[in-house]
């Protein structure tokens, strides 16, 4: 029996679910629980790169400001920069931009973002 308190990091799930789940969310906010719990599985357990990262940057452009998904997309990329030693131009970019966001308006994007640029930072070397 798991505790309240306890925290079990999600698997990866196929990539026809995840895709499914995010694009759910991404129509319907309703689903963005869920959608975060797919997110998170395929940054710490898939080992497929370029859809860990073309998901991420999806739901990093496409969710509404405001979103938890912002955030999370970003803490994501810092995840799959720390796993696989590298990410796309397209994704550093995004991640960047999403820090500048949060710094601006955490409101609009939350301190998740910060994190996963921090982990992009350190995990790849840069800026």
């Amino acid at each position: 029996m798991h505790s309240p308190l306890s925290f079990e990091n999600p698997p990866a799930l196929t990539h026809g679910v995840v895709v499914e789940t995010l694009e759910r969310a991404l129509r319907d906010r309703s689903h963005e629980a869920e959608a975060a719990t797919v997110l998170v599985g395929s940054a710490l357990n898939d080992n497929d790169r370029d859809f860990v990262e073309h998901w991420c940057v999806q739901v990093g452009t496409r969710a509404v400001p405001g979103s938890p998904l912002l955030g999370l997309a970003g803490l994501c990329l810092g995840h799959t920069a720390r796993r696989l030693g590298r990410l796309s131009d397209e994704a550093l970019a995004l991640l960047e931009s999403l820090a500048v966001r949060t710094e601006a308006d955490p409101s609009d994007v939350d301190g998740r973002a910060l994190d996963g640029y921090d982990d992009a930072r350190t995990f790849l070397h840069l800026w």
